[in-house]
Parts: C-alpha cells; structure tokens; sequence
C-alpha cells in the first residue's frame, strides 16, 4: 500500500511538473508571436499567438485539474477527487477549441477572403524558430513521461497515449505535437506567400492550423467525457485482473467483473466471485482479504476493491439452493391471481 501511494505521488508530482513547464513556454512564446504578428501582419502567425495564448489557458486549467484531482478522499467524497481532474481537463480541452482552432479558422477565412498586405517577416521567421525549439522542449519532457511510465507497466508507449487515464500528461503531449506541426504549417504558409506574393498562402495556413486543433480539442473531449462518465479499464488490464482473481485456489470462478476508473492511475473493481462451495464463515472473509491484497500488490493502480461472494449457476440451479424458485410457488401464485 505505501509503495502504491508512492508511486501515484510520484506520476502526479511528474504530471504536474510537466503542466508548468508547457505554460511558461506556451506564455513566452505567445507573446512573441503576438508582436511578430503585429509586425508582419501575417495572419498565420496571429493564429500561432492564438494556439499559444489558448495553451497557455488549457495549461493552467491542466494545473487546476492535477491539484484537484490529487486531493485525499475524505467523508463527503469518499472515492477520491480523480474525477475532478477530468472535469478540469475538459474545459481545457473546450479552451482548445474556442480560442485556438475557432479564432485561427476564422481568421485565415478573413485573411483569404479580403487579402492582407504583408510586411517584414524575417521577426516572424525568428520566432517560428526559436518557438520551435522551445516546444520541442516541452514536448521531449512530455514524452520522457510518458515512454517511462510505459516502460513500468511494459507496454508501448502509443499504447500507453491511447489507453492513459493520465488526461493532463495526454494533454500536454497532443497538444505541444499540434504546436510543434502549427509552426512548420505556419513557416510554409509564410514562404508560400513570400514566393508568390500572395496572402492567400498565409491564410491557408492559418485555417489548416485551426483544422489541426479541433482535431485535437474533439479528441481530448471525447477522452475526458468518456472518464467522466464512468469509463471501465482497459480492456486487456480487466482480464489481467480476472485471470489473477480465478487462479487463487479459494476461487471457482469469478461470474462478473466491473471496473471504472476513479482518477488518473486510479481503478475500482467490483466483482461477483464464486468461491469454492467449502468456504464460509471466517474462511470466506479471508480469501476475500487475499484477493483484495493480491490485487492491490499485482496492480498499483487499483486503489477500491469490492467483492460479493456469489453462488455458481449450477449451486443456483440445484433443486436444493435456496435462491432456485419452487415451480409449484409459481403455479400457485398464477392460480391466486385467476380467482
């Protein structure tokens, strides 16, 4: 148990760490592009100020939500505050959205339809540059995390992005790729323009880069309103758990198995379990207790476990079990509602 709580202070200590990192970044770079923006009149870059001044805004929500989320359970929220860190992440995410992708789309619409004039644009090119380093930055850090934290639970780290319930660390991850793959779209688009002296370029860039965060945004809602609303585990983990509960020898078979996750690196598991038919009394409550340890020790993510001890279909259907109605009880209750 100690090294279970170790282990998840350890991820959100890392989490959060890597949230601030990625917002005194995106606030630096955002007011660079900004004046480099002004300056040149580009409307891709004033789409990069955007990107950045919209990151800069999910980064301190992705804050609030790994604080919140780590906060201890007490009375009124019994199983922990993980979900508020969802909530948190989703209105990052809707951050993303509207002040990102809809005022770059928007904006390079504008800029192509009317036309703008550029100016000097080797500010521009500098801070595209220097940007660009600054995010890769942000998101080697990000990635770091991640290939570690795959590394200790032995899987990829692709799967490891698609299956996380880590929202903030996901987060941080798309969306610095975004602004790594915002500023290469916006240096073409800025390029394009130069060669042909055409401004149609610089707006084409603008709306592909608005394209590029709603296509980001839309994933990460869909992610975090998924936990939200009570997402089970992965799928492969849940019969790592099932194969783990139906090996103990006190175990017949385990009839249902649910799981939810709590929080970040935080599962619950209810389970309908038949125990072999001579376990009862304190020998029922003690191979409850090994199961329950046995799943914590193996799995540290799983922080709630709740077992009902359930008879197997044939012990139900046995003329002898107590639960397996009586025909004769149903043949006399449909003659008393004839009469």
């Amino acid at each position: 148990m100690a090294q279970n709580g170790t282990d998840d202070d350890k991820a959100g200590s890392e989490s959060l760490a890597t949230v601030i990192v990625a917002g005194l970044a995106n606030l630096a770079i955002a007011v660079a592009k900004l004046v480099a923006g002004l300056i040149s009149g580009s409307s891709a870059m004033l789409s990069e100020a955007a990107h950045s001044a919209a990151d800069t805004v999910t980064e301190a929500l992705l804050f609030v939500a790994v604080r919140r989320g780590g906060h201890p359970a007490d009375a009124r929220h019994p199983f922990g505050y993980g979900k508020a860190g969802f909530f948190w992440a989703l209105l990052a995410a809707f951050a993303t959205l509207i002040g990102g992708a809809g005022f770059s789309i928007t904006h390079g619409v504008h800029e192509i339809l009317t036309g703008e004039r550029l100016t000097d644009l080797t500010i521009s090119y500098v801070v595209l540059a220097v940007s660009f380093v600054i995010e890769g930055i942000s998101f080697l850090k990000a990635l770091s995390q991640v290939r570690g934290a795959a590394r200790r639970l032995e899987v990829t780290p692709r799967r490891y992005v698609a299956k996380t319930s880590d929202t903030a660390l996901k987060a941080v991850l798309f969306e610095d790729a975004a602004a790594l793959a915002g500023l290469l779209i916006a240096a073409a688009g800025l390029l394009a323009s130069q060669l042909t002296g055409s401004s149609f370029w610089d707006g084409a860039a603008s709306v592909l880069i608005g394209l590029l965060l709603l296509w980001v945004a839309i994933h990460l809602i869909r992610a975090n309103v998924s936990l939200l609303i009570g997402q089970s585990a992965p799928e492969g983990l849940t019969e790592r758990i099932r194969e783990e509960i139906t090996a103990l020898p006190e175990v017949e078979s385990v009839m249902e198995l649910l799981t939810m996750m709590l929080g970040p690196g935080e599962i619950l598991v209810a389970a309908r379990v038949d125990f072999v038919d001579d376990t009862t009394g304190a020998g029922l409550e003690r191979a409850a207790d090994r199961v329950e340890r046995l799943l914590k020790e193996r799995f540290p993510s799983v922080t709630q476990v709740f077992l009902d001890p359930t008879p197997g279909r044939s012990a139900r259907d046995s003329p002898d079990s107590p639960d397996s109605p009586d025909p004769l009880d149903s043949l006399d209750s449909l003659d008393s509602r004839e009469a």
